[in-house]
């Protein structure tokens, strides 16, 4: 399939990605050396995926810096290339700060790295065990962030260099749900997610309370696709696994995980 025919299969918004992902094939194997990209979503690397897998020249590998990690930077690289653990430039921070008289949430955290000028995909995952806080980010990343950044809200921290083997276990329980839908809609999805009435996701969404991969969603009909991730303010977050054939009733047979708020 040429770059047009691959576009066909993924949502059109998704076409500026397509290219870059191209680029980053094509340097690999025109160049003969590994190609590092920055932290990308699931779904970010299952198109990243599908593209190399039509090169025989090129293979790609990820880390993010834990086993599970939804954030995860992609290295594309020659069959003859061996990759290691520092090819990926990953750093761990461990989030110093006065338990005893303060605390620290997610939103804080992304709040303060988005407002320090950083996209998302220039960090990894914000991981918690309910009191302890890390971050994954690169190793040139750790250096701004310990150097410039010294409160997160108006919680004073340092930033400790930590080794990615003592990455802290999430608190996060992914349940597993297996449901039909009528339409892989969005709204649809978050009704059946979390229990709500179809009228109730849709003014969720529409409000600007629904992120879809990170970005705000307010259209109720945008598709939903494998491996998208949804979150839900207060109510918590969503990864679509599967999407299976219909049932007799022509409804979409969902697999999904659920982290509840």
């Amino acid at each position: 399939m040429d770059n047009e025919n691959i576009k066909q299969h993924f949502r059109p918004e998704e076409a500026p990605l397509i290219d870059q992902i191209n680029d980053w094939v094509a340097t690999a194997a025109g160049q003969y050396r590994p190609v590092l990209t920055s932290f990308l979503n699931p779904r970010q690397r299952y198109i990243a995926q599908t593209i190399a897998n039509r090169n025989d020249e090129i293979k790609v590998a990820s880390e993010g810096g834990w086993p599970a990690a939804e954030m995860q930077r992609l290295l594309f690289y020659p069959t003859y290339y061996e990759p290691t653990a520092a090819d990926f430039d990953l750093q761990l921070l461990t989030i110093d700060y006065p338990t005893k008289f303060a605390e620290l949430h997610h939103r804080q955290i992304m709040g303060t790295l988005i407002g320090e000028g950083l996209t998302r995909e220039s960090f990894g995952d914000i991981i918690t065990d309910g009191q302890r806080w890390q971050v994954i980010v690169t190793k040139e990343m750790a250096q701004f962030l310990r150097r410039e950044v010294q409160h997160v809200g108006k919680v004073k921290v340092k930033w400790l260099p930590s080794d990615l083997a003592m990455a802290l276990t999430p608190l996060e329980d992914w349940e597993q749900l297996t449901t039909t839908v009528s339409s892989c809609r969005l709204d649809a999805i978050v009704a059946a997610g979390f229990n709500y009435s179809r009228n109730r996701a849709k003014q969720l969404i529409e409000r600007g309370l629904v992120r879809l991969n990170w970005e705000v969603v307010d259209r109720p009909d945008y598709p939903i696709v494998e491996h998208d991730l949804l979150s839900v303010r207060h109510a918590g977050r969503l990864r679509i696994d599967e999407i299976g054939g219909k049932t007799r009733k022509q409804k979409d047979r969902i697999s999904m995980s659920i982290v509840r708020a």
